[in-house]
């Protein structure tokens, strides 16, 4: 896994990163955190990203615990209950499972993206989007990051 400066066609922002926010789990020596925000340029929309690598416990439940992380990053109501996860259906060259979950009331919202394989888990936050948008962005970023 790379912190890579450009991911899907996005260049990573220098500066704050509110992906910091976001408890990324125990991190365990050998594992390397990517934590990170990607904008197209010209656009106020950022793309949060936190993944981690060489996980020693299921990736699936690092994915889980990742996307509550983000889910707390943009203050969703818990008492609304938690969206559910709608699976990709083509998780693209990397494997493992791609799954994105609406986080938004309306249909143009907040849409996180977490992927998990056999070492690696990670969820990315797409601001103004749909899941099919995000979805498709996500298989591009993961291809640049999960190098």
């Amino acid at each position: 896994m790379i912190d890579a400066s450009m991911a899907g066609g996005l260049s990573k922002v220098s500066g704050k990163n509110p992906a910091r926010d976001v408890d990324p789990g125990e991190m365990r020596d050998g594992m390397n955190l990517v934590s990170a925000a990607y904008s197209d340029w010209g656009s106020d929309d950022t793309v949060l990203v936190v993944a981690v690598d060489h996980v020693p416990e299921a990736t699936t439940k690092r994915r889980e615990h990742l996307w509550r992380g983000m889910l707390e990053h943009i203050k969703w109501d818990f008492d609304q209950g938690v969206p559910e996860a709608q699976p990709v259906s083509d998780p693209g060259p990397l494997g493992g499972s791609v799954e994105c979950l609406p986080a938004s009331l309306a249909e143009n919202g907040n849409v996180i993206c977490g992927w998990a394989d056999a070492t690696t888990a990670g969820v990315a936050l797409f601001p103004n989007s749909t899941v099919m948008s995000a979805s498709m962005e996500f298989m591009t970023m993961r291809v640049d990051l999960e190098k």
